[in-house]
């Protein structure tokens, strides 16, 4: 189901999202953006997330640095780019703009992936109560996005989230673990992912809700290279990463 709306504000988006809606532009250059509401949702379930061997090696190499709220601007930014192999984005300013605003106000978050200095892919999403919803990733460099998605499950794992929503299901992320359900059990899970044990809403309360900054308390260090006021998000290695993520995958 799509709905046509003119405008977004940051409460109007997070009241959306709380209730399993979430909007999206036909281009670029669009002005305004659909409400959407899939009848089949993805979702990567936490404990499902499928490290293959060779990723393992990726990221237990460290071969990238990676950070969290380093750099969100510039990952939506990155997400919202044309490329050759997709040629059209659903990112508009309107959506660019509100996501800029949730960030300033701890609600939406990145993941960013570094060769150097250069940023060469990421993720970022929004976070609500205990609930994680993937809005996109971007990759310029092999296996940058798979090594942001892994880096954000272990920090969803660590800070107590329950949902990683994908809204779509994709071949790729098919191969990451991710599954494709029906909006009863979606709405299900969400309801459940902001909601406390009391029943009261997490999204109000905040207590309970996902720590998106857990897993930097867990023992982050200060970056090598030049860089010297950027913090490796986490654990110290991306071995540490491995290590969470193999506990229950």
């Amino acid at each position: 189901m799509s709905i046509r709306a003119v405008t977004l504000d940051p409460d109007l988006v997070l009241g959306a999202y709380a209730v399993g809606v979430f909007p999206m532009a036909d281009h670029r250059d669009a002005a305004g953006v659909h409400w959407v509401e899939p009848r089949r949702r993805a979702i990567l379930p936490l404990d499902g997330f499928h490290l293959s061997r060779s990723l393992r090696k990726v990221v237990a190499a460290d071969r990238f640095r990676v950070t969290a709220d380093k750099a969100f601007a510039d990952v939506l930014s990155l997400c919202a780019q044309a490329v050759d192999d997709r040629p059209e984005t659903w990112i508009n300013s309107d959506i660019e703009q509100v996501f800029v605003a949730l960030h300033a106000r701890g609600f939406a978050h990145s993941i960013e992936c570094w060769d150097g200095d250069r940023l060469v892919g990421g993720l970022y999403g929004l976070a609500l109560g205990r609930a994680f919803f993937g809005e996109s990733m971007v990759s310029r460099a092999t296996d940058a996005s798979k090594v942001a998605l892994a880096w954000l499950v272990a920090r969803l794992r660590a800070g107590g989230f329950t949902l990683l929503d994908c809204q779509f299901q994709t071949d790729h992320l098919a191969s990451l673990g991710a599954v494709e359900i029906g909006r009863k059990r979606y709405i299900a899970l969400l309801g459940a992912a902001l909601s406390g044990a009391d029943g009261r809403s997490l999204i109000l309360s905040g207590a309970g809700a996902g720590d998106f900054g857990a897993l930097d308390r867990l023992g982050a260090l200060p970056a090598a290279g030049p860089a010297s006021s950027t913090t490796v998000s986490g654990p110290v290695s991306g071995k540490a990463i491995v290590q969470l993520l193999v506990q229950t995958s």
